[in-house]
């Protein structure tokens, strides 16, 4: 399970940046074509953050759904799966623009 050390990584990233503060809420987008199963990090950041500042921390994940791009007819589209056609022309020259994407986006702390 590879979200266990990605979490421990977004509880690390949180309380570098908390400067020593509780931390109440951390917010994270994980792309719909990132592989990173969100339940999973919200399973594991319960026993990530556990002794740590961001112990009582309520995790706020925003899913960041795909977009791609045809390198042939420029047209911007959903993509449900990797190397899926184009919907306007059927060609497979899509570059992906959004989806894969795991980021640490906010940190609330306590005052």
């Amino acid at each position: 399970m590879h979200e266990m050390a990605l979490t421990q990584g977004i509880v690390d990233i949180c309380l570098q940046h908390a400067g020593g503060q509780r931390i109440s809420t951390v917010v994270i987008e994980i792309g719909t074509l990132s592989g990173v199963v969100p339940e999973a990090v919200e399973f594991c950041f319960s026993a990530c953050s556990t002794e740590t500042l961001a112990a009582s921390a309520r995790l706020e994940i925003r899913r960041i759904e795909a977009q791609g791009r045809c390198l042939d007819c420029s047209g911007v589209q959903p993509v449900e799966r990797l190397y899926d056609p184009c919907r306007q022309c059927g060609s497979y020259a899509l570059e992906l623009l959004s989806g894969e994407e795991m980021r640490v986006v906010e940190i609330e702390v306590d005052d």
